[in-house]
């Protein structure tokens, strides 16, 4: 058995770690503005480098606001965060997602996939739907939720890349880690034969070109898994 090489997290890293708890777990709420940065280095006991660098990545990541010579705040990072804000949240839960936030996935989820197949189907060829079907038959075969998760995650990234828009593709691989988590708690909870038999039949849809079908299957997998009888939050 192979064992990963152990590193140590840099003084920057420990100081956005630091700060990314504080803002989530609310001991620095939305709105604080923080301590000049020579005050935060001498009571961290960092370089100001340190601080500089760890603020400015938190600003990119949407949980500070920077305004030149006046100070630096906590900012709305639900409101403005980025898909980065969503992986910080998920790692400060332990990696699980709130109900609100699960329910909004799932429900954009149903958006960009409702849209995917609407430009997919009318135009997909014979070598493209072996494509998607290779990747149900690997769904299959896969032996554990993880495998599971990405594999479903890998025939949704095909259909948005068939669709033809050119930006769905990207939308989708930003929410890679997100999507993948959802589909690994569906597996524990229901088995990744279910997984596995949501995918075949929204294929099968697909394949005989029959766009309402596939739409109205999409859709109610999606409500099963929000408020009927398999959700995946309570």
């Amino acid at each position: 058995m192979d064992f990963e090489k152990l590193s140590a997290p840099s003084l920057k890293e420990l100081f956005i770690q630091q700060l990314e708890t504080m803002i989530l777990s609310g001991k620095l709420p939305v709105g604080e503005k923080l301590p000049p940065e020579r005050e935060l280095a001498h009571n961290m006991q960092v370089s100001r480098t340190v601080v500089n660098g760890g603020i400015t990545e938190l600003a990119r990541k949407g949980f500070l606001t920077i305004k030149p010579r006046i100070g630096t705040f906590v900012a709305d990072y639900r409101r403005n965060g980025t898909i980065e804000t969503l992986i910080s949240i998920m790692n400060y839960n332990g990696g699980i997602l709130r109900d609100d936030e699960i329910r909004s996935i799932l429900e954009l989820r149903l958006g960009l996939d409702t849209l995917a197949i609407n430009l997919c189907i009318p135009k997909i060829t014979e070598e493209e739907l072996s494509i998607l079907k290779e990747k149900v038959d690997f769904l299959k075969t896969a032996h554990t939720p993880e495998e599971a998760s990405i594999i479903a995650f890998e025939f949704q990234h095909e259909l948005a890349c068939l669709s033809g828009n050119t930006l769905m593709p990207l939308i989708f691989s930003s929410f890679r880690i997100p999507v993948t988590t959802l589909w690994e708690r569906f597996c524990r909870l229901y088995g990744i034969e279910a997984l596995h038999n949501n995918t075949l039949t929204l294929f099968q849809h697909i394949e005989a070109k029959d766009t309402q079908k596939a739409l109205n299957w999409l859709t109610t997998s999606i409500n099963d898994t929000i408020q009927g009888n398999r959700p995946i939050y309570y």
